[in-house]
């Protein structure tokens, strides 16, 4: 076998907290992240000429090496001493520049199948290694489900599953620079923290609308006034369909909302896509 086909899941975070900043520049963080099935589709075939070529056809995104994608291979063929070369080739669907960690999984979607193609001994803790070596987002989105990370998010606990429910993911016109956005942070400043404890209780519980009530994102406290407006537009009309709660995810300027009612779902969905087309109905995932 030399290629294989597999989805790249998109990532929500339930919470978002920012704890201090480093030394070293980035900042320590505490989030819970769920996978949702929206997904890339990835195409990850061998070559034997050693060389990386990544292709994300119908987009403008970068090629190469230069994508997270091709950083991943050549990460993952440095770490185990094989250079066989890779085609990677992406239908993407994840909206970029959304706080959906769209490339981060398409790179944790190549290291999982070189790992399958050429060294399935390898455990899922060291392709997460290589991951941490790629972005900071790419050791969740190689484990997916329901995780509570930390430090600049390489410190992984898989935590409850969410319950059943429908998303829908409303995506702006705009995007936001997760760099910008870290850079307007003042964590000793931000007012509302999510609380974690709570949190893990409610994901336990089994309870949705107790899942949703400890939604949050401090992320949401440093947005321009448009930026803003925008988002809490997305929110009311969300909860104005019958969202349980709503929240902006990652760096944005995505938000979701939790439905306990497919048709309310529907609805929402209905509502938003005429005024943001790029608005998606999706469930949780808890495995990639």
């Amino acid at each position: 076998m030399n290629e294989l086909k597999l989805t790249a899941p998109a990532k929500l975070n339930l919470t978002l907290d920012i704890l201090r900043r480093r030394e070293d520049g980035y900042h320590d963080l505490k989030m819970v992240m769920t996978s949702v099935d929206l997904c890339d589709y990835l195409t990850v075939r061998l070559r034997d000429d050693g060389k990386i070529h990544v292709r994300v056809p119908g987009t403008n995104l970068p090629e190469g090496e230069d994508n997270l994608a091709g950083k991943a291979a050549r990460t993952f063929f440095n770490e185990t001493g094989l250079a066989p070369g890779a085609e990677v080739t992406i239908e993407k669907h994840i909206p970029s520049q959304a706080g959906m960690a769209g490339g981060s999984s398409d790179a944790a979607a190549v290291l999982r199948a070189l790992r399958k193609l050429l060294c399935p001994e390898l455990t899922v803790r060291h392709l997460e290694a290589m991951g941490e070596r790629v972005g900071s987002d790419v050791p969740y989105c190689v484990r997916g489900g329901t995780v509570l990370a930390e430090g600049r998010g390489e410190r992984l606990t898989d935590w409850p599953a969410m319950p059943p429910c429908q998303i829908v993911v409303c995506k702006p016109e705009f995007g936001l620079s997760t760099p910008e956005l870290f850079g307007r942070v003042q964590a000793e400043k931000l007012r509302l923290h999510p609380d974690h404890t709570a949190m893990y209780a409610a994901l336990l519980s089994g309870n949705l609308s107790a899942v949703a009530a400890k939604m949050a994102n401090v992320f949401e406290e440093v947005l321009t006034l448009r930026e803003a407006e925008t988002v809490r537009d997305i929110k009311t009309r969300l909860c104005r369909c019958g969202a349980e709660n709503a929240l902006m995810t990652g760096s944005g300027p995505t938000v979701f909302g939790l439905f306990q009612s497919p048709e309310d779902a529907r609805r929402a969905f209905e509502e938003l896509r005429p005024h943001y087309p790029r608005t998606f109905l999706t469930r949780p995932l808890s495995k990639v």
